[in-house]
Formats: C-alpha cells, structure tokens, sequence
C-alpha cells in the first residue's frame, strides 16, 4: 500500500517516519523549501537521544493514487495545501483540529472516503524542515468507526495507538469540547492549564465554557459528558499550555479560529447560547492581533 501525507511536519513526521521504517511505501508532499530538505537529506524524528530517520519519496504534488492520505497540515494552511492533491486520494484521515476541515475536504474530493481523526496525544515539534523533535514517545489516535480496516491497520504500522470508536462527528466533537475553551483561555493569559484549573477568577470561566462546548455538541447529535470533559483537563500536565497560545506567542498564524471560532460559529448556527465562548474568543482574537 502507498501512504500520501501531506504537511510531513511535526505529526506529519512522525507517522512518516514510522511508516517508512515499517516498509510502508511514503511519499511526503509538501511546499518546496521542505520537500528539497527531505529529497536532500532525508527525514529525522528525534527522541530524547535516540535519532531515527526515513528516506520517504518526497513531491510538491501528489499525481499519482495513493491508499491512504494523511492531511497534517494546520487549518490556516489547508486550502493552499489541499491544491496538492491532484491525484485520486483514496481513504483520507484528517489529522486537523476543529470540525469544520471535514466539509472542505468533502467537497474538494467528492470520490474520496473522508474518515473522522483526532490526534489524542502526541508531543512534537518540527526544529526545522526535515527534523521533528518528539520530547515524549507515542501517539494516540481516535478514527471514526466507519474507517476501512486496511486503512486502520497501516496506521497502526506506523506505531501510533488507533482507537475505533464513533462517528465523525463525535471523534471531531469529543476532542473540541475541551479544546475550544483550552486554547482561547491559555491564549489570552500565557499561562498553563495547571494555573488555569485553580485560579480562582479563571476556573469557573473556563468550566462554563467547557459546559457550553459540550451543549453545542448535544444539539449537534453528540451527546458528550461535562464531566468526563473536566476529568480530562484535570489531568492535563499542569505546565501544558496549547499550540494555539504558543502560536500566538511566536507571532505565526494559529488554529484560534478553526477551533474556539468554529464552536463559536456551531453555536450559533444551532441555537445555543454560548456566551462565555463568546467573550473567550473576542479577547483571544484581541491576544492574537496585538
């Protein structure tokens, strides 16, 4: 089977190289100055001090099919990204956040079967074109019950834990429920979570608008638990901030929008009041544009 992964930069990376290295056929597509890095000398994943790297097939365009095509990308850069593919693409798992990535790619590729994916874990980051630095070992992912069992079963040859479990919607939901509130709240204070789930001034506000994610879920036909949501954020690291915050902090385009923005836009497209959300994303769009 071939894999496609389009965006091979830090999720992208990592699957790509353990693709490789289980003798799946990889070809990376991606945008010039990283696909003459990855022609040139290959790709790296670094882990604590342990360096693996891959020698995948490398384009700027995808012209050929493939099985299964992975979109790593991050959602300001999926419309540029998705003109790549100019091939049949097979079984697409988009690895993005948000949900609304899923209506785009559906339209864009008609004959594709477009799958629900989220990443649950996974650290990494890329150093530049061509090395990913993943602090901590795994990946885990959730794919949508309807994904073909070929296409669950070459991913998980690329070491990533793939849990089968719902429909798309609920995959896509499950993940932003908590995800809406987490990268507005860690972007308007540059603080982490940890801060967050205990300042008394932050906590109830980001509660509620965890609440309010998970009303918009419901409406949407995906009944989620508040307290499950919170269980999971209770967990979190306590020095876990969001790459949206640290996007935002660096001055480089981030996900605000695709994930608080579309919850926002859920809301308001299904009737559900969502004001804390709201006023959370205002002012993280005024952190952003500062």
């Amino acid at each position: 089977m071939t894999a496609a992964v389009l965006g091979p930069g830090a999720v992208g990376g990592v699957l790509a190289v353990g693709l490789a290295n289980a003798g799946v056929r990889v070809i990376c597509v991606a945008r010039p100055a990283t696909a003459a890095a990855i022609r040139s000398e290959g790709l790296s994943l670094r882990r604590g001090s342990e360096v693996v790297a891959a020698r995948p097939e490398v384009a700027e365009t995808l012209d050929e099919p493939a099985d299964v095509t992975f979109v790593t990308v991050k959602a300001p850069a999926l419309d540029e990204a998705l003109e790549r593919l100019r091939a049949p693409a097979g079984v697409v798992l988009p690895l993005l956040n948000g949900i609304e990535h899923m209506q785009m790619i559906r339209e864009r590729f008609p004959d594709a079967r477009v799958v629900g994916a989220s990443i649950g874990r996974i650290e990494a980051f890329l150093e530049r074109p061509a090395l990913v630095i993943q602090p901590t070992p795994g990946v885990v992912m959730t794919v949508s019950s309807d994904a073909p069992p070929e296409a669950v079963d070459l991913t998980r040859r690329s070491g990533a834990d793939v849990r089968v479990n719902g429909s798309a919607d609920e995959v896509l939901w499950e993940k932003l429920a908590r995800q809406a509130a987490t990268a507005a709240v860690t972007t308007i204070t540059q603080r982490p979570v940890g801060e967050l789930r205990t300042d008394e001034e932050w906590r109830p506000r980001f509660r509620e608008a965890v609440a309010e994610a998970c009303r918009v879920a419901a409406a949407d036909g995906v009944r989620l638990s508040f307290d499950a949501e919170w269980e999971i954020i209770e967990a979190m690291p306590p020095l876990l901030t969001s790459s949206t915050a640290r996007d935002i902090a660096a001055g480089v385009p981030s996900e605000l929008d695709a994930i608080t923005g579309a919850a926002v836009r859920a809301g308001r497209r299904l009737g559900v009041a969502t004001p804390v959300l709201d006023e959370l994303f205002d002012e993280a769009c005024r952190a952003q544009s500062r």
